[in-house]
């Protein structure tokens, strides 16, 4: 079993990591990822949502580490802001409400009163609009247009995003509107093929798997993937050996569901506790440091590698006091096109290293093995 253990090590360690990165090459997801994207303008990468004055202002950008000039691939895409203001939310929960701003006690029951669906030329202007569920929908404000990517974190520092900024009265929601549950989509030809809720979550390679569904199915989904990475935990964690232990250290930080991580990935926000993260979400708010606060620090320890020392904790632009609010974009530069080339003939060549290194290893051991056995003999002879 050791010579297998010690063996097989190689292959199990990068067929894990392959299998966990694999599907963020052919998703979409939160800002930084997936790493292999095939058409960034579906790629949400920011959800604002906060208070000025009698409006609540509504953020959702698109196309992450934009330099390039227009035209973009923007007209096959549908992006939907999705608001919920009857389903309850409860905030007695101290830990589910620092970490996600409230508690939905029946998330299966999460569902769109509102929705604002915009679809966008090539040009980055606005081509059409609907907005359902809203009172007097023609004072809702809209800037569409390239800005100043907002996020910070130094890998997206002097780069742009294409951004849809709304201003909506507070006058357009029901009366004594209180809470609300928000998530955003993006649609092509009427597939869902990314999805953001609260910062921070759908970027974790362990939910990749929610982007294509709505919140109403989250709570199953990640049970299935809890039952899933723990069966694989548990079968890594059994082994003896030094090296599958570190295997099952892998699985358990970047893949296996936490007992915490069991909610629907929305945003929740309500005038009954001060406004922001995670009660919505302002442009100068650091969601690395306070999601790592409550269990997420990968986000955190990149911002100390790509950017050093002290961490940058604000954005790389002021922001505006008045609209669009977001800083002005970058200048336009040269921008290497998007990867499309397949993983898997790079797979397939490192697994093959893997099988040789492995046979090379046993091969080793086991002569070294003989090699101590027929030296004892010619001793005890």
């Amino acid at each position: 079993m050791k010579k297998f253990a010690i063996w097989i090590f190689p292959v199990l360690v990068l067929s894990l990591a392959l299998f966990a990165l694999a599907p963020r090459a052919i998703r979409a997801s939160d800002h930084a990822d997936p790493i292999n994207l095939k058409e960034p303008e579906s790629n949400i990468t920011d959800l604002f949502f906060y208070p000025k004055g009698d409006q609540m202002i509504l953020i959702l950008d698109v196309r992450r580490a934009l330099l390039a000039p227009e035209p973009y691939n923007l007209a096959p895409f549908e992006y939907v802001v999705h608001m919920d203001l009857t389903t309850p939310v409860t905030y007695g929960n101290d830990s589910e409400r620092a970490r996600y701003g409230g508690t939905v006690a029946n998330p299966e029951r999460i569902h769109d009163d509102v929705t604002i669906s915009l679809r966008l030329n090539n040009d980055a202007t606005l081509k059409e609009k609907s907005i359902k569920g809203l009172k007097n929908p023609d004072a809702i404000r809209i800037f569409v247009g390239v800005r100043d990517d907002p996020f910070i974190f130094p890998r997206f520092f002097k780069k742009n995003t294409i951004a849809m900024v709304m201003s909506i009265p507070m006058s357009s929601f029901p009366d004594g509107q209180q809470d609300w549950i928000l998530w955003g989509s993006t649609y092509k030809s009427g597939k869902q093929v990314d999805h953001v809720g609260r910062s921070n979550r759908t970027q974790q390679a362990r939910f990749d798997s929610l982007n294509t569904l709505p919140p109403s199915q989250h709570v199953p989904e990640i049970m299935r993937l809890l039952k899933k990475w723990n069966d694989r935990f548990t079968f890594v964690n059994s082994f003896k050996e030094p090296m599958l232990k570190a295997a099952a250290g892998f699985i358990q930080y970047l893949l296996q569901i936490r007992k915490y991580d069991v909610v629907a990935d929305v945003m929740i926000y309500t005038t009954r506790h001060p406004a922001g993260f995670p009660n919505g979400r302002f442009l100068t708010d650091d969601v690395a440091a306070q999601t790592c606060a409550t269990g997420d620090c990968i986000l955190q320890d990149l911002s100390f590698i790509e950017g050093g020392w002290p961490r940058a904790t604000v954005n790389d632009k002021p922001f505006l006091e008045d609209w669009p609010y977001l800083a002005e974009p970058w200048p336009e530069a040269p921008e290497p096109p998007p990867s499309t080339k397949s993983i898997w003939p790079y797979i397939i060549a490192f697994v093959i290293v893997d099988l040789i290194v492995g046979w090379l290893i046993v091969e080793g051991l086991r002569r070294l093995v003989l090699w101590g056995i027929r030296r004892r003999q010619r001793a005890v002879a």
